[in-house]
């Protein structure tokens, strides 16, 4: 049975998503205090995180920060917040997804169903042989899990990893974001553009020379990316 950990101040909130998700058969475990919720999150083995962004104690932002930085498991960020610069920043931070209140419980536990099939089958290879993909000195072990640029490692998030994997075992094809969102998120992207913006421009970082000039993925503007090679 997964575990899933709810961090919400709003109990009223965290008692409905609870309760749909049990009806799912998930483990359910709430907390209502950012800290707490930080310390719970980090010392427990949890299969996925729905996190709220405003918080008391610590915001919703920070435990995100503090949550990737020791552990890679799905986090589904929450929030009454509409704006663009709210979710970028959240999808920034490492989380793999932000839905905005008020939503349907239904939904969310769609959006949970997808995130742990996706992780459960990414991490469930029992492959002998390390999978890998080398292109113009980047190294992808999909196997292991870890992405190395030049000979040096560099820390990816799920869904970071699983977006430049994609597109590098697909190079020279340009795909469109809703493409790119409904192969990665496993759902359709119902505005959420930006979250596939974000984590190019993450990625970008972390394996260009010059993001102002990229050479590995490309953008092809008012289409979409591709993986040049």
């Amino acid at each position: 049975m997964n575990k899933i950990l709810i961090i919400e101040d709003e109990e009223a909130i965290a008692e409905l998503e609870k309760d749909y998700l049990e009806i799912s058969d998930f483990e359910v475990t709430i907390e209502n205090d950012g800290e707490k919720g930080l310390k719970t999150a980090l010392s427990g083995d949890f299969d996925l995180i729905i996190l709220d962004l405003m918080l008391p104690g610590i915001d919703g932002y920070e435990i995100c920060k503090q949550i990737r930085n020791q552990k890679n498991i799905p986090i589904i960020m929450v929030s009454a917040k509409k704006d663009d610069i709210d979710k970028i920043r959240g999808l920034g931070l490492g989380a793999d997804d932000y839905m905005t209140k008020p939503f349907s419980p239904s939904e969310l536990v769609a959006r949970v169903k997808a995130h742990l099939s996706r992780y459960e089958r990414l991490i469930g290879s029992n492959q002998k042989q390390n999978d890998i993909v080398e292109i113009r000195g980047i190294k992808i072990d999909k196997t292991a899990r870890r992405v190395y640029v030049d000979g040096e490692e560099k820390v990816f998030t799920t869904k970071e990893f699983d977006l430049l994997t994609f597109l590098a075992e697909n190079p020279n094809h340009v795909f469109t974001k809703d493409e790119l969102f409904r192969e990665i998120w496993d759902m359709d992207s119902v505005g959420d553009i930006a979250t596939v913006t974000v984590h190019i421009k993450k990625i970008r970082e972390k394996i260009e020379y010059d993001t102002s000039k990229p050479q590995y993925i490309e953008t092809i503007w008012g289409v979409g990316y591709r993986f040049k090679v």
